[in-house]
């Protein structure tokens, strides 16, 4: 009986031991080039039938495309991987994303893609015949295609090429062109650089209900300067064009065309009288003789909903939105067969959720509440119930909510604070809910409408288990009194072993922009590790979210209008002033740091800061605003032109003659968003004032600096500088 307990006790030692060193050490290696801490969450997709997701394994012997039963998880395979083997081909193609037609007969299927500028949107198209068990290419010709998709009545696949729509007939692969001036100027059916990156309009024609139309944007970017990015890792360097439109410039000239599919005759959609305009969304209405479109104004203070008639083109309004700032860039939700819409809009001083008839009369405010609504995640029109997620809570979590079409019964369903992100099924009957508090990882589970959960389909129990078993600080939510009247919000990371005792050195994190957050109650994924890495160094690591960030309301976000970094760096300055009076913080020793938005914020709240930060570290910075594009920087600050002062206020140029501390300055060189000039402009200025500084190119890198090995570089980098700097 002794011996049995002692070789239990034993064997518990040993497992315990064993869990320990299973747990990973917090290294920039382990974070961010490993698989140590990557989540493992089942990757799903709802079918069209409400009942079931559909799930695409990519890997080994069981790849393939699976239908999965969701309240029992019973799978069914649709096709195997193995069998997708091109005409003359030996070897199968990936399946990297995939379209059903609407009878369900016929997949088709993305593979071979390339990056464009974000996104891998160019590549191969293949339709599989389900039934048949067969593979065709989409197109026979020579080049690459884009956002390919099936007509609604399966007829027909359309996509780009070569800035052109062209239709594919499935039956016997006979393709069509049904546009024919596109080239480097004229883009047809996608969209140039500044629509894709602020307007997130990438895919951009749609198929009429029966299948027989096409509507479609066309931008001419004739008028765009193209700004050159310089390869310079081959013998000689080679130039890269982009048509950048920088704020104040001129833009792209939009039309909104509709083709007939069998003759190919183009009418054109009256789009108003002002020519300087964006039209962000569009797309038919239950009737194959209507479109809806949206049109912003150039200053992005006035958004119209309007509806045209395809074949005379007449187009009319059918209700506005307008700011004294800005207008975000929302589009009508139609529901009932399209006799009425749901809009999002800030009119009321939150962001809320409003119901119009199909004239543009208002029915009801569908949320009543003095707090913002965030996501709105869908519209079951048969109980007339409004499914989002909302600050009804606190702008720090995602709760999701349901509220009826009439504003009435407002009820939370999330049973956990935290935040939710949620699909819900084409019934709205059951939903998958990623959920994550801060310091913890996602887990994915399956819900009825109610709330209630059905069964979990992730608990991505390892990551989780060795994230709890570094022993890290859970980080501290507060509210800091520095915001002129309001209050922050903010978090605090303190070493494991803190000491209240002692004085530890601070690093603040910061992003800042417009609308935006970073202090929330979710998982932050990497950068989060790399926090809680320093902490372990010994560092307080703390986040603030300034005046001009989200989930606040209208007045809260909006007050940085026309002066982008003004208010912004004065309330981070003010922060580190607040850490600096505790008494465990090391007054003398606080930095900042932030990527993009955030680098700006890191340079211009070092330099207007007045020797309150020892260190700044800012990645991919914008360093003066007129080197920006014109939709993001015209929506806050309008054009230079217009708003000289607040250009001139607003821009780390300006402000090199104060920097006091120590600053690093880090810039990919293949940056099409934030391009390196404003590094290279920024080091003139330092160089002219006298101030010494250090800088890192990464060369060809994007705005993401990744790659390879890059983000190693990139955090070591950041790792040594801050412990010689700060």
């Amino acid at each position: 009986m002794i011996a049995r307990r002692l070789f239990l006790f034993v064997s518990l030692q040993l497992a315990a031991l064993q869990a320990v060193a299973q747990a990973p050490d917090l290294t920039v290696e382990t974070i961010f080039g490993s698989q140590e801490f990557s989540d493992d969450l089942m990757d799903v997709r709802w079918s069209g039938d409400p009942r079931y997701f559909i799930r695409n394994v990519e890997n080994g012997a069981t790849s393939g495309l699976y239908r999965i039963e969701a309240r029992s998880g019973q799978e069914e395979l649709i096709v195997r991987g193995g069998d997708l083997i091109p005409p003359g081909e030996r070897e199968p193609i990936s399946m990297e994303s995939y379209q059903f037609s609407s009878d369900g007969s016929k997949l088709l299927i993305f593979t071979n893609s390339v990056r464009v500028w974000r996104q891998n949107t160019r590549g191969e198209y293949y339709v599989w015949d389900i039934n048949r068990r067969r593979l065709n290419p989409v197109s026979a010709q020579p080049g690459l295609q884009m956002f390919a998709k099936f007509s609604p009545d399966g007829r027909y696949v359309g996509f780009v090429r070569d800035n052109n729509i062209f239709v594919t007939e499935v039956r016997n692969g006979r393709e069509r062109q049904l546009t024919f001036d596109g080239d480097e100027n004229v883009i047809n059916g996608t969209t140039d650089w500044v629509y894709e990156e602020e307007l997130g309009l990438r895919d951009a024609f749609r198929f009429s209900p029966d299948g027989k139309w096409v509507a479609f944007w066309r931008l001419d970017q004739t008028a765009i300067k193209p700004f050159y990015l310089l390869d310079e890792l081959n013998l000689y360097p080679e130039l890269l064009p982009v048509r950048y439109p920088k704020s104040g410039e001129r833009n792209s000239e939009v039309r909104i065309g509709v083709v007939e599919v069998s003759s190919g005759k183009t009418s054109w959609i009256d789009l108003g009288s002002e020519s300087d305009i964006y039209v962000p969304r569009m797309d038919f209405t239950e009737s194959s003789r209507e479109i809806w479109f949206t049109r912003l104004n150039r200053h992005q203070n006035r958004l119209d909903v309007l509806i045209a008639d395809t074949r005379t083109g007449e187009s009319h309004v059918v209700m506005t939105d307008t700011d004294d700032a800005w207008v975000d860039n929302n589009a009508p939700r139609w529901i009932k067969g399209g006799e009425q819409f749901l809009f999002e809009s800030e009119r009321d001083g939150y962001n809320q959720v409003y119901l119009y008839d199909r004239n543009g009369s208002l029915i009801v405010k569908v949320t009543p509440g003095s707090w913002d609504v965030l996501d709105v995640y869908g519209v079951d029109e048969y109980s007339e119930t409004l499914y989002f997620t909302g600050a009804a809570d606190g702008p720090l979590r995602r709760p999701l909510y349901s509220i009826g079409l009439d504003g009435e019964d407002f009820r939370r369903i999330s049973s956990t604070s935290g935040s939710h992100d949620i699909q819900f099924n084409a019934d709205h009957s059951l939903y998958v809910d990623t959920y994550s508090t801060i310091g913890v990882p996602p887990v994915r589970s399956l819900h009825g409408a109610d709330g209630q959960t059905v069964r979990i389909l992730s608990d991505n129990r390892e990551s989780i288990d060795k994230v709890q078993a570094l022993d890290l600080a859970v980080p501290e939510f507060i509210r800091l009194p520095v915001g002129q009247g309001d209050e922050l919000n903010a978090y605090i990371i303190r070493p494991p072993d803190f000491d209240v005792g002692k004085q530890y050195p601070l690093l603040m994190y910061v992003y800042g922009g417009p609308g935006s957050q970073t202090v929330l109650d979710s998982w932050g994924g990497t950068r989060y590790l790399w926090h809680q890495m320093l902490a372990k160094q010994g560092y307080l690591v703390a986040s603030v979210d300034n005046r001009g960030t989200g989930a606040r309301g209208r007045d809260f976000k909006k007050q940085t209008y026309l002066k982008l970094g003004q208010l912004e760096s004065a309330d981070q300055v003010a922060a580190a002033r607040y850490f600096g009076s505790l008494p465990f913080v090391d007054a003398n020793r606080i930095g900042i740091w932030g990527w993009s938005y955030g680098g700006y914020m890191s340079l211009m709240a070092t330099l207007l800061g007045e020797g309150v930060f020892k260190a700044a570290l800012s990645v991919a910075p914008v360093t003066d605003w007129r080197l920006y594009d014109t939709i993001y920087t015209e929506r806050y600050m309008r054009t230079p032109l217009e708003n000289p002062h607040g250009y001139r206020e607003g821009a780390p140029l300006h402000h090199v003659e104060k920097l006091s501390g120590n600053l690093l300055v880090v810039h990919g060189t293949g940056d099409d968003n934030v391009h390196s000039q404003n590094t290279i402009q920024l080091i003139q200025k330092l160089e002219e004032a006298r101030k010494q500084f250090d800088m890192r190119l990464y060369p060809n890198k994007t705005h993401s600096i990744a790659g390879t090995n890059t983000r190693i570089s990139l955090y070591g980098l950041f790792t040594d500088w801050l412990s010689r700097n700060l």
